[in-house]
Protein backbone atom coordinates (compact mmCIF):
# COMPACT_ATOMS: atom_id res chain seq x y z
CA UNK A 1 0.00 0.00 0.00
CA UNK A 2 0.89 3.93 -0.57
CA UNK A 3 -0.02 5.96 2.05
CA UNK A 4 -0.61 9.40 2.83
CA UNK A 5 -1.07 11.88 6.01
CA UNK A 6 -3.53 14.34 4.85
CA UNK A 7 -5.07 17.12 6.72
CA UNK A 8 -9.02 17.71 5.81
CA UNK A 9 -11.28 21.13 6.74
CA UNK A 10 -14.33 20.14 8.90
CA UNK A 11 -16.40 21.93 11.51
CA UNK A 12 -14.15 21.28 14.28
CA UNK A 13 -11.01 22.38 12.25
CA UNK A 14 -8.43 21.28 10.37
CA UNK A 15 -8.29 17.28 11.15
CA UNK A 16 -4.95 14.44 10.37
CA UNK A 17 -6.40 11.53 8.91
CA UNK A 18 -4.67 8.57 6.87
CA UNK A 19 -5.31 7.22 3.65
CA UNK A 20 -4.34 4.89 1.04
CA UNK A 21 -4.09 5.90 -2.55
CA UNK A 22 -6.72 4.92 -4.88
CA UNK A 23 -6.68 5.53 -8.74
CA UNK A 24 -7.10 8.74 -10.24
CA UNK A 25 -5.39 10.71 -7.51
CA UNK A 26 -7.87 9.73 -4.76
CA UNK A 27 -7.07 8.75 -1.67
CA UNK A 28 -9.41 6.26 0.77
CA UNK A 29 -9.78 7.31 4.16
CA UNK A 30 -8.42 4.28 5.99
CA UNK A 31 -10.53 4.61 9.43
CA UNK A 32 -13.81 5.79 8.01
CA UNK A 33 -13.23 2.73 5.33
CA UNK A 34 -12.56 0.22 8.02
CA UNK A 35 -15.67 1.58 10.18
CA UNK A 36 -17.34 1.09 6.92
CA UNK A 37 -16.72 -2.48 6.66
CA UNK A 38 -17.70 -3.50 10.23
CA UNK A 39 -20.89 -1.75 9.92
CA UNK A 40 -21.49 -3.22 6.47
CA UNK A 41 -20.25 -6.34 6.58
CA UNK A 42 -20.74 -7.32 10.30
CA UNK A 43 -23.27 -4.25 11.26
CA UNK A 44 -21.14 -4.07 14.61
CA UNK A 45 -23.06 -1.43 16.99
CA UNK A 46 -19.71 0.56 17.67
CA UNK A 47 -17.90 0.30 14.51
CA UNK A 48 -16.60 3.86 14.49
CA UNK A 49 -15.36 3.64 17.75
CA UNK A 50 -13.51 -0.22 17.32
CA UNK A 51 -12.21 1.10 13.92
CA UNK A 52 -11.07 4.15 15.94
CA UNK A 53 -8.58 1.36 17.58
CA UNK A 54 -7.91 -1.28 14.89
CA UNK A 55 -7.24 1.42 11.76
CA UNK A 56 -6.76 4.63 13.59
CA UNK A 57 -6.14 7.80 11.81
CA UNK A 58 -2.73 8.52 13.64
CA UNK A 59 -0.12 7.32 11.89
CA UNK A 60 1.59 7.12 15.46
CA UNK A 61 -1.16 4.95 16.86
CA UNK A 62 -1.50 2.74 13.58
CA UNK A 63 2.36 1.57 13.97
CA UNK A 64 1.78 0.82 17.33
CA UNK A 65 -0.71 -1.90 16.28
CA UNK A 66 1.65 -4.26 14.73
CA UNK A 67 0.75 -6.52 12.05
CA UNK A 68 -2.71 -6.15 13.48
CA UNK A 69 -3.30 -2.72 12.80
CA UNK A 70 -1.55 -3.25 9.30
CA UNK A 71 -3.99 -6.25 8.58
CA UNK A 72 -6.73 -4.08 9.27
CA UNK A 73 -5.95 -1.67 6.62
CA UNK A 74 -5.22 -3.77 3.99
CA UNK A 75 -8.91 -5.62 4.85
CA UNK A 76 -10.36 -2.09 4.81
CA UNK A 77 -8.95 -1.65 1.60
CA UNK A 78 -10.19 -4.87 0.15
CA UNK A 79 -13.36 -4.30 1.11
CA UNK A 80 -13.81 -0.88 -0.36
CA UNK A 81 -12.35 -2.02 -3.84
CA UNK A 82 -14.90 -5.12 -4.25
CA UNK A 83 -17.56 -2.26 -3.48
CA UNK A 84 -15.90 0.35 -5.03
CA UNK A 85 -18.71 1.00 -8.24
CA UNK A 86 -21.47 1.23 -5.46
CA UNK A 87 -22.64 4.68 -5.52
CA UNK A 88 -22.86 6.75 -2.37
CA UNK A 89 -20.35 4.76 -0.13
CA UNK A 90 -19.56 6.50 3.45
CA UNK A 91 -18.47 5.63 6.86
CA UNK A 92 -20.04 5.63 10.26
CA UNK A 93 -21.81 8.76 10.46
CA UNK A 94 -21.54 9.58 7.36
CA UNK A 95 -17.92 9.95 7.41
CA UNK A 96 -16.56 10.56 4.17
CA UNK A 97 -14.49 7.34 2.63
CA UNK A 98 -12.72 8.79 -0.76
CA UNK A 99 -10.69 12.53 -0.95
CA UNK A 100 -9.62 13.97 -4.24
CA UNK A 101 -5.66 14.27 -3.42
CA UNK A 102 -6.48 18.36 -4.86
CA UNK A 103 -9.06 18.29 -1.93
CA UNK A 104 -6.76 17.78 0.82
CA UNK A 105 -3.62 19.08 2.39
CA UNK A 106 -0.22 16.54 1.70
CA UNK A 107 1.65 16.21 4.93
CA UNK A 108 4.68 14.34 5.45
CA UNK A 109 3.55 10.26 6.16
CA UNK A 110 5.48 10.89 9.62
CA UNK A 111 4.61 14.61 10.61
CA UNK A 112 6.67 14.34 14.01
CA UNK A 113 8.57 10.60 13.67
CA UNK A 114 9.00 8.93 16.83
CA UNK A 115 13.42 9.43 16.12
CA UNK A 116 15.79 10.42 12.43
CA UNK A 117 18.44 9.04 12.70
CA UNK A 118 20.37 9.38 9.17
CA UNK A 119 23.04 7.55 7.99
CA UNK A 120 26.03 6.53 5.93
CA UNK A 121 25.01 4.03 3.60
CA UNK A 122 26.78 4.77 -0.11
CA UNK A 123 30.17 5.22 0.68
CA UNK A 124 30.76 6.61 -2.80
CA UNK A 125 28.95 10.04 -1.00
CA UNK A 126 31.31 10.29 1.62
CA UNK A 127 34.46 9.29 -1.26
CA UNK A 128 32.73 12.24 -3.53
CA UNK A 129 32.59 14.91 -0.63
CA UNK A 130 35.75 14.42 0.51
CA UNK A 131 37.66 14.19 -2.46
CA UNK A 132 40.69 14.05 -3.53
CA UNK A 133 41.43 13.15 0.47
CA UNK A 134 40.53 9.77 1.15
CA UNK A 135 37.58 8.59 3.55
CA UNK A 136 38.63 7.43 7.19
CA UNK A 137 38.77 3.69 7.61
CA UNK A 138 35.67 4.05 10.09
CA UNK A 139 33.04 4.43 7.43
CA UNK A 140 34.50 1.26 6.32
CA UNK A 141 34.59 -0.27 9.58
CA UNK A 142 31.15 0.47 10.73
CA UNK A 143 28.51 0.00 8.96
CA UNK A 144 26.10 2.65 10.74
CA UNK A 145 28.09 5.99 11.16
CA UNK A 146 25.22 8.08 11.54
CA UNK A 147 23.90 11.27 13.67
CA UNK A 148 20.23 12.17 15.06
CA UNK A 149 18.09 14.64 13.57
CA UNK A 150 15.33 17.09 14.65
CA UNK A 151 11.94 15.49 14.67
CA UNK A 152 9.96 18.52 14.82
CA UNK A 153 11.55 20.35 11.63
CA UNK A 154 10.20 17.55 9.78
CA UNK A 155 7.70 18.87 6.72
CA UNK A 156 6.42 17.08 3.49
CA UNK A 157 6.09 16.87 -0.20
CA UNK A 158 5.15 20.97 -1.99
CA UNK A 159 6.51 23.14 1.31
CA UNK A 160 9.01 25.62 1.26
CA UNK A 161 12.08 25.01 2.96
CA UNK A 162 13.31 28.50 4.48
CA UNK A 163 16.77 29.09 4.27
CA UNK A 164 18.46 29.61 6.93
CA UNK A 165 19.98 32.75 7.81
CA UNK A 166 23.40 31.53 8.61
CA UNK A 167 23.43 29.24 5.48
CA UNK A 168 25.14 30.99 2.37
CA UNK A 169 25.35 27.42 0.32
CA UNK A 170 22.24 25.31 1.21
CA UNK A 171 22.29 21.96 -0.17
CA UNK A 172 19.60 18.88 -1.36
CA UNK A 173 20.60 15.35 -0.29
CA UNK A 174 18.73 12.65 -2.01
CA UNK A 175 18.24 9.38 0.56
CA UNK A 176 15.26 6.70 0.99
CA UNK A 177 13.84 6.35 4.73
CA UNK A 178 12.77 3.01 6.65
CA UNK A 179 10.28 3.20 9.13
CA UNK A 180 10.19 1.03 12.13
CA UNK A 181 7.30 -1.03 12.56
CA UNK A 182 7.94 -3.13 15.04
CA UNK A 183 9.69 -2.74 18.68
CA UNK A 184 12.97 -4.67 18.83
CA UNK A 185 16.93 -4.75 20.26
CA UNK A 186 20.06 -6.45 19.24
CA UNK A 187 17.86 -7.28 16.09
CA UNK A 188 19.99 -9.84 14.08
CA UNK A 189 20.84 -8.75 10.28
CA UNK A 190 18.89 -11.98 9.05
CA UNK A 191 15.71 -10.54 10.39
CA UNK A 192 16.44 -6.89 10.26
CA UNK A 193 14.25 -5.90 7.35
CA UNK A 194 10.88 -7.80 8.97
CA UNK A 195 10.82 -4.87 11.19
CA UNK A 196 10.59 -2.44 8.51
CA UNK A 197 7.08 -1.12 8.12
CA UNK A 198 7.33 1.02 4.62
CA UNK A 199 9.65 3.18 3.02
CA UNK A 200 9.82 6.44 1.49
CA UNK A 201 11.63 9.56 0.53
CA UNK A 202 14.42 12.06 2.77
CA UNK A 203 15.66 14.96 1.63
CA UNK A 204 18.19 15.99 4.44
CA UNK A 205 19.08 19.80 3.71
CA UNK A 206 22.45 21.04 4.87
CA UNK A 207 23.97 24.41 5.55
CA UNK A 208 27.39 23.55 4.09
CA UNK A 209 29.20 26.19 5.20
CA UNK A 210 28.08 26.11 8.37
CA UNK A 211 28.42 22.05 8.58
CA UNK A 212 31.73 22.28 7.28
CA UNK A 213 33.03 24.55 10.15
CA UNK A 214 31.05 22.86 13.10
CA UNK A 215 32.65 19.71 12.26
CA UNK A 216 35.97 20.59 12.93
CA UNK A 217 34.99 20.12 16.13
CA UNK A 218 34.49 16.66 15.70
CA UNK A 219 31.39 16.31 17.34
CA UNK A 220 29.12 15.57 14.24
CA UNK A 221 26.83 18.37 12.27
CA UNK A 222 25.39 20.53 14.25
CA UNK A 223 23.40 23.85 13.14
CA UNK A 224 24.53 22.52 9.93
CA UNK A 225 21.57 20.13 9.65
CA UNK A 226 19.51 21.54 12.66
CA UNK A 227 17.05 24.20 11.20
CA UNK A 228 12.99 24.68 10.57
CA UNK A 229 12.16 23.16 7.77
CA UNK A 230 15.28 20.87 7.66
CA UNK A 231 14.16 17.45 7.18
CA UNK A 232 11.77 16.28 4.21
CA UNK A 233 10.18 13.35 4.10
CA UNK A 234 7.28 11.93 1.48
CA UNK A 235 5.23 12.41 -0.33
CA UNK A 236 4.11 9.05 0.41
CA UNK A 237 5.24 6.01 2.75
CA UNK A 238 5.02 2.42 0.41
CA UNK A 239 4.60 -0.38 3.36
CA UNK A 240 7.23 -2.95 3.03
CA UNK A 241 5.58 -5.55 1.05
CA UNK A 242 6.14 -3.58 -2.26
CA UNK A 243 9.17 -2.31 -1.56
CA UNK A 244 12.21 -3.87 -1.61
CA UNK A 245 15.35 -1.49 -0.76
CA UNK A 246 17.80 -4.77 -2.54
CA UNK A 247 16.04 -4.36 -5.56
CA UNK A 248 16.52 -1.78 -8.53
CA UNK A 249 15.27 1.59 -7.73
CA UNK A 250 16.76 4.47 -9.18
CA UNK A 251 16.79 7.85 -7.75
CA UNK A 252 17.49 10.78 -9.45
CA UNK A 253 17.99 14.58 -8.21
CA UNK A 254 16.67 17.41 -11.04
CA UNK A 255 17.14 21.08 -9.42
CA UNK A 256 14.64 23.32 -11.86
CA UNK A 257 14.03 20.51 -14.03
CA UNK A 258 17.39 19.81 -15.10
CA UNK A 259 18.78 16.24 -13.98
CA UNK A 260 21.69 16.57 -11.59
CA UNK A 261 22.28 13.69 -10.15
CA UNK A 262 21.25 10.01 -10.07
CA UNK A 263 22.10 6.40 -8.63
CA UNK A 264 20.17 3.42 -7.50
CA UNK A 265 19.36 2.35 -4.10
CA UNK A 266 20.87 -1.00 -4.57
CA UNK A 267 24.07 0.20 -5.23
CA UNK A 268 24.57 0.50 -1.24
CA UNK A 269 28.06 -0.26 0.73
CA UNK A 270 25.67 -0.60 3.91
CA UNK A 271 22.03 -2.02 3.74
CA UNK A 272 19.15 -1.73 5.82
CA UNK A 273 19.36 -4.76 7.48
CA UNK A 274 23.46 -4.17 8.37
CA UNK A 275 22.27 -0.90 9.36
CA UNK A 276 19.45 -1.55 11.48
CA UNK A 277 21.15 -4.36 13.66
CA UNK A 278 23.71 -2.14 13.98
CA UNK A 279 21.91 0.74 15.15
CA UNK A 280 19.65 -1.56 17.54
CA UNK A 281 22.84 -2.76 19.48
CA UNK A 282 21.74 -2.38 23.69
CA UNK A 283 19.29 -0.10 22.19
CA UNK A 284 15.24 -0.90 21.29
CA UNK A 285 14.40 0.68 18.44
CA UNK A 286 10.31 1.53 18.50
CA UNK A 287 7.25 1.90 16.04
CA UNK A 288 7.98 5.25 14.39
CA UNK A 289 11.94 5.84 14.41
CA UNK A 290 13.13 6.91 10.85
CA UNK A 291 16.78 5.25 9.79
CA UNK A 292 17.97 6.93 6.62
CA UNK A 293 20.17 5.23 3.70
CA UNK A 294 22.56 8.15 3.95
CA UNK A 295 23.15 10.15 0.15
CA UNK A 296 23.15 8.03 -2.68
CA UNK A 297 26.21 8.71 -4.71
CA UNK A 298 26.72 11.95 -6.61
CA UNK A 299 23.34 12.50 -4.66
CA UNK A 300 23.96 16.49 -3.41
CA UNK A 301 25.47 19.39 -4.82
CA UNK A 302 28.75 18.93 -2.06
CA UNK A 303 30.05 15.93 -4.29
CA UNK A 304 29.02 18.09 -7.78
CA UNK A 305 30.76 21.10 -6.67
CA UNK A 306 27.80 23.39 -7.39
CA UNK A 307 24.49 24.09 -5.22
CA UNK A 308 21.21 25.03 -5.69
CA UNK A 309 20.34 28.77 -5.41
CA UNK A 310 17.46 30.63 -4.10
CA UNK A 311 14.07 29.91 -4.88
CA UNK A 312 15.44 26.58 -7.00
CA UNK A 313 12.59 23.51 -6.85
CA UNK A 314 14.32 20.66 -6.12
CA UNK A 315 12.70 17.37 -7.06
CA UNK A 316 13.74 14.10 -5.97
CA UNK A 317 12.35 10.89 -7.31
CA UNK A 318 13.19 7.37 -6.33
CA UNK A 319 11.58 4.38 -8.16
CA UNK A 320 8.79 2.66 -6.60
CA UNK A 321 8.23 5.76 -4.34
CA UNK A 322 7.54 9.05 -6.38
CA UNK A 323 8.69 11.97 -6.51
CA UNK A 324 9.02 14.54 -3.72
CA UNK A 325 9.17 18.16 -4.54
CA UNK A 326 10.57 21.62 -2.18
CA UNK A 327 11.73 25.12 -3.12
CA UNK A 328 14.51 26.90 -1.41
CA UNK A 329 12.84 30.03 -0.60
CA UNK A 330 15.32 32.63 0.97
CA UNK A 331 13.57 35.82 2.68
CA UNK A 332 14.16 39.08 1.26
Amino acid sequence: MRLYTFSVMTSLGNRLRLGAELPDDRILDLNAAYGFMLADRDRHPCAAALADVLAPADIHALLGNGHFGLQAIAEACQYYSERAGTTHLTGPNGATLVYNAVDVQILAPLPRPLSIRDTVGFLGHIRGAMAPNPIPPVYEDIPAIYYKGNVNSVIGDGVDVRWPTFGDCLDYELEVAAVIGRKGIDIAESEALDYIFGYTIFNDVSARTQQYKEMEGMLGPTKGKDFDTGNIIGPVLVTADEFDPRESHEMIARVNGEEWSRGNLNEMDNGFAAIISYISRHETLYPGDVIASGTVTTGCGAELRKFPQPDDLIELEVEGIGILRNRFVKAM
